[in-house]
């Protein structure tokens, strides 16, 4: 039997559902000259797990059981990044005899025909999963380890910047030589694969630091040794694609970098910070996104009522919640939900985020006196029917906004509180008369971002009595909280991606009395519990009883939750 038939056979075993497309995939894998292996599980025909464990036991190869493997510093120093990363080989350990390699593909002739020129001892062949081999080489290696190498070997000099000026937009374009663009690239194309919003390049006394932020949290990323060495070579490049000035170190710059990556636009703002080791760099990646409300994830109840208020013909709807609570996102799925060819939207923002089709998007710019309050009172003169401001920063900008409010439009902006009722206070503080908020403001909407649980890994949680009645969860539901794990596929979080839980608020006649009466926000809150608001920890509660999230998400987002039921 030919090793085609023997793999399509045991994919068979493995439970693979269409074995003549597996042996299809592996004849034209064949006549390409490309991996049988990576073939089949590209094309996701089989179940890597079991499809690999099966090969191993057919052709009495060992089977590695670790969880993590990683390359220890002994060998990495000697088995070349270029080998390993090439050819997906991951070095475990070696004594006097021979090495112990791992391997999701034992029938690479290429990679066997690689080792035996570096390695001088014999070879003994494991394998485990690809997955777990590709995080191996990425812990042990660091991101970018084979360019980095290779540039190392050419003894790049930092002061010839011409190489660096190179034009690059499509990131999944492969780059024909190593160099400090395709290094630049490497961390950008990772990043996105990994669902980063933010990557911080910085720079400490001996080392230069990579972080990127995945659902909200952020995570350093492994680099090869002596990175410091291309420490200014990278920020050069990265400034050289935003257009900065590469000379100027001494003061911040902002900039922004159109890219492509699989074929979606993405636009990178950059944000530049000198600092005492060197200048630090931010990059926000901003892929385009779907503003549905099906990516909100709202519940139901809270769903119809945010639709409602849509409905309404004037006044202001607010969005509250601190830095990074996703009040942007929100902000724009409204918009989505209402841009309609009789409605006339105009926004101002700083900065303009994402573009809407069919919305008029202002980018405020204090440098030429083009502020908040500037851009929305030319606003009212365009007779709009919605107006978006992307924050209500000051008296003069909130006092245009409720004017506006109260003559016959539909304004959304933000505030920074920690819950929906603080909203109330925040305006007042800010020096607007109780009675013009009661008048102008329909809702407050307090928000904030949970990771989701991964569903490859979660498990159910045993909490005791106690513990759920500290934290007012509901008894009843003691059976279906879950609780994070870590696996390869959210790389040891436990956790994959984020969604929101709302807190809110619509302002009734009661409430509206209360306001002009300059009530205390303690009474305000009781109120809106009386009629109905669900807090931010109770909404929470949902999404741990439907197996989204975990009680000690819950209880991280929402810290300064003072709901008397929730204690």
């Amino acid at each position: 039997m030919s090793l085609i038939e023997e793999l399509v056979e045991i994919a068979r075993d493995s439970g693979a559902m269409d074995p003549d497309k597996c042996r299809s995939t592996l004849l034209e894998a064949a006549e390409q000259q490309r991996s049988l292996i990576s073939s089949l599980l590209d094309e996701k025909l089989v179940d890597e797990p079991k499809f690999l464990m099966n090969v191993s036991e057919r052709y009495s190869i060992p089977w590695s059981t670790e969880p993590s493997p990683t390359v220890p510093a002994n060998i990495r120093e000697q088995f070349p990044a270029a080998v390993a990363l090439r050819y997906h080989i991951l070095p475990l350990e070696q004594d006097e005899e021979s090495l112990c390699v791992l391997t999701y593909d034992p029938f690479d002739f290429m990679a066997r025909q690689a080792i035996m020129q570096v390695v001088q001892s014999k070879v003994r062949w494991n394998m485990c999963t690809r997955r777990q081999i590709l995080a191996g080489l990425r812990t042990g290696y660091g991101i970018g380890a084979e360019v980095f190498d290779q540039i190392m070997e050419g003894r790049l000099d930092e002061d010839i910047l011409e190489s660096l000026k190179q034009e690059t937009t499509v990131l999944d374009a492969e780059d024909s030589e190593a160099s400090v663009v395709k290094f630049v690239n490497q961390i950008l194309r990772e990043a996105l694969a990994e669902r980063a919003t933010d990557i911080h390049i910085e720079p400490l006394e001996n080392d230069l630091q990579i972080r990127y932020r995945i659902d909200g949290m952020l995570q350093e990323v492994p680099v090869p040794a002596q990175i410091k060495l291309l420490q200014a070579s990278v920020i050069s490049r990265i400034k050289i694609m935003a257009n900065l000035d590469i000379a100027e170190r001494r003061l911040p710059q902002d900039g922004r970098i159109n890219l492509e990556f699989e074929g979606k636009p993405v636009d990178v703002r950059i944000a530049t910070i000198p600092s005492v080791t060197g200048e630090s760099i931010s990059l926000r990646l901003l892929g385009q996104k779907q503003f549905t409300f099906d990516t909100l994830g709202l519940d139901p109840d809270v769903e119809k009522t945010v639709r409602d208020l849509l409905k309404l013909p004037n006044g202001i709807i607010l969005i509250t919640g601190p830095t990074g609570s996703g009040k942007s996102t929100t902000l724009y799925t409204l918009l989505s939900a209402i841009n309609t060819k009789d409605r006339r939207i105009v926004t101002v923002e700083d900065p303009v985020e994402n573009k809407i089709p069919g919305v008029i998007q202002i980018a405020v710019k204090p440098e030429i006196n083009l502020t908040f309050a500037a851009a929305l009172r030319s606003i009212l003169r365009g007779d709009p029917n919605v107006v978006m401001i992307g924050e209500m920063r000051d008296l003069e900008t909130t006092e245009i906004a409720i004017r506006a409010a109260l003559t016959g439009h539909l304004v959304f902006s933000t505030l920074h509180t920690n819950d929906a009722i603080g909203g109330i206070t925040r305006l007042v503080d800010m020096g607007v008369e109780p009675f013009l908020v009661s008048a102008s403001v329909r809702a407050f909407l307090a928000q904030r971002l949970i990771r989701t649980l991964c569903p490859h890994c979660k498990t159910p949680a045993d909490f005791s009595t106690a513990e759920l009645q500290a934290i007012g969860f509901p008894l009843q539901y003691r059976d279906k909280i879950f609780k994070p794990v870590g696996c390869d596929h959210c790389r040891g979080s436990g956790y994959q991606g984020r969604t929101a839980i709302l807190e809110l608020v619509v302002i009734s006649q009661r409430l509206q009395d209360m306001i002009s009466q300059r009530r205390p926000a303690a009474e305000l809150r009781k109120v809106a519990l009386e009629e109905g608001m669900i807090t931010l920890r109770q909404a929470g509660w949902r999404k741990v009883i439907k197996g989204v999230t975990s009680v000690e998400e819950v209880l991280r987002v929402t810290a300064t939750e003072t709901d008397a039921l929730d204690e």
